[in-house]
C-alpha cells in the first residue's frame, strides 16, 4: 500500500522584499517523512488557491506548524493591538476551516506552536498576545541568540493530566519540552481539553473533545529532532498511526 500523504501547512515569506513565496521548515518534512513515514506535501496559506474541501480528499492527515505571524485576534472577539501582530490572515482563512472540517470527517491532525493557538481559536478559546507580561509567567520566547540547538534545547517541564491522553502517549505525567512562543490560551473554548501546563500554568497541550480520530496539538515545536527526543517521536508515532489507519480504512 502506497504511504499515506500528510498535508504540512505552510507559511509566507518575503524574499528580498520582493518575491513571496510559501514554504515548511525541513524540520517538519523530515518529521512527517521519517517518523511518521508518510509523504509530505507543503500546503500554502491560500485559501484563493486551495480549497477545504480539496484538501481533505487528498490528504490522509494535517501538520499544523509554527510561524512568525499569530491569529488574528477578530477571530476570536479581541480588539487588535501591535502586541497581537505580525499576522497573515490568509492562513488564518484556510487553516481554521480545515481544523473544523478535519475533526468533523475523523482526519487525524497536529498541532505544533501557532498550530496549537489554531486549534485553540477554532473552537472558541481566546489568546493573550505576550504571556511573559502577565504576572508571574516565564517568558516562553525563542532565546534570541546562540544556535540551532540552544535556541530548540528544552527549556522547562510541562505537567500533563493523570491519566489523559497526553500522559497515556508519553508514559509519564511529566515531560520535558522546548518553548518558541509569546502567544497562550487564556480561556478555553467548550471543546478544547487542556491536558498540559507548564509550571507557570500556561496551557502547553490540548486536544478536540469529541473528535472521531487525532486531533492533538502542543505548545511546543516537536518537530525538532522528532525521530531522536522520546516525547517528539511518540507524538509523531502515534499521529503517524493514526494516518496509516485512516489510508486503510479508506482503501477498503
Amino acid at each position: 500500500m502506497a504511504r499515506p500523504v500528510i498535508g504540512i501547512i505552510g507559511n509566507h515569506h518575503l524574499i528580498n522584499n520582493d518575491y513571496r513565496t510559501q514554504a515548511a521548515g525541513e524540520m517538519n518534512i523530515a518529521a512527517v517523512a521519517d517518523v511518521c513515514d508518510a509523504v509530505p506535501l507543503i500546503v500554502p496559506s491560500m485559501p484563493e488557491a486551495v480549497a477545504v474541501a480539496d484538501l481533505v480528499e487528498a490528504c490522509a492527515g494535517f501538520v499544523f506548524t509554527g510561524g512568525r505571524p499569530n491569529v488574528h485576534p477578530s477571530l476570536y472577539g479581541h480588539e487588535e493591538t501591535p502586541g497581537h501582530g505580525p499576522f497573515d490572515p490568509r492562513r488564518d482563512g484556510l487553516t481554521l476551516p480545515l481544523i473544523r472540517a478535519c475533526v468533523e470527517r475523523g482526519i487525524p491532525i497536529l498541532g505544533l506552536c501557532r498550530g496549537f493557538q489554531e486549534f485553540a481559536v477554532a473552537y472558541g478559546s481566546t489568546l493573550h498576545p505576550e504571556i511573559r507580561d502577565l504576572p508571574g509567567r516565564m517568558n516562553h520566547r525563542m532565546p534570541p541568540d546562540g544556535t540551532l540547538e540552544e535556541k530548540f534545547a528544552l527549556r522547562h517541564p510541562v505537567n500533563l493530566t493523570p491519566g489523559g491522553k497526553f500522559a497515556q502517549l508519553f508514559g509519564s505525567d511529566v515531560i520535558q519540552v522546548n518553548s518558541l512562543h509569546g502567544q497562550g490560551v487564556i480561556d478555553a473554548g467548550s471543546r478544547v481539553v487542556i491536558e498540559g501546563y507548564a509550571p507557570d500554568g500556561t496551557a502547553e497541550a490540548l486536544h478536540i473533545a469529541g473528535a472521531c480520530n487525532f486531533a492533538m496539538a502542543v505548545q511546543w515545536h516537536a518537530e525538532w529532532r522528532a525521530g531522536d527526543d522520546p516525547v517528539s517521536r511518540a507524538l509523531f508515532t502515534a499521529f503517524a498511526e493514526a494516518t496509516h489507519g485512516r489510508l486503510k480504512s479508506a482503501a477498503a
